[in-house]
């Protein structure tokens, strides 16, 4: 796997926490860098925890199931099919735009903003499966999400602070086209061209 397949996909559900945080950040009178720190934190390692559960799956499917004749063929209908459901999904929650009840906090609530991202739990631990079944180098994408989750939530955080969140739709379909984007280059790469 490719180090661009793996940047859009990251990125690609990255935004997806972008959105969540975003909407946490328009609710706060103050961000204090302490508790930004430890939100910071605790929402990288949680998604970081989420990717390797989704790899270990695999892990463990592919050492009880040996016998699979187009095992690798199969892993990459699966990882194709992940993708464009989670794009899709992302393109849904963008079309519905639902809004939030605006009730202004004095500062950021570390167990609101973690439980507004571990929701979708089940789609990180589906990005770390499709990972795996692409045989991506864990290092390179456990390194690539820590950074880009770093970087999502920070943003996320500020921008909902300072223009409210309003962005979040325009993140979900940036998500969504990127998550569409790599089921493309994986069906152009690893299927069509093979």
């Amino acid at each position: 796997m490719s180090w661009i397949e793996i940047v859009l996909i990251t990125i690609g559900m990255s935004l997806d926490t972008f959105a969540a945080v975003e909407c946490q950040g328009a609710l706060v009178a103050k961000l204090e860098k302490k508790r930004l720190s430890m939100a910071v934190t605790v929402i990288a390692l949680w998604q970081t925890i989420a990717l390797l559960i989704g790899s270990f799956l695999v892990t463990l499917l592919n050492q009880y199931d040996t016998q699979l004749s187009g095992e690798a063929f199969i892993g990459r209908i699966l990882a194709i099919l992940i993708l464009f459901g989670m794009g899709l999904r992302m393109f849904v929650k963008a079309w519905r735009n639902e809004r939030i009840v605006e009730k202004r906090e004095d500062g950021l609530d570390i167990k609101k903003t973690f439980f507004s991202i571990a929701k979708g739990t089940i789609f990180t631990i589906l990005t770390g499966i499709a990972f795996a079944f692409l045989e991506a180098d864990i290092k390179a994408v456990l390194i690539m999400i820590i950074c880009v989750t770093i970087a999502m939530v920070i943003i996320g955080l500020y921008t909902g602070y300072r223009l409210g969140f309003e962005q979040k739709s325009k993140a979900y379909i940036g998500g969504g086209a990127l998550l569409i984007a790599a089921g493309i280059d994986v069906i152009v790469r690893y299927i069509v061209m093979r």
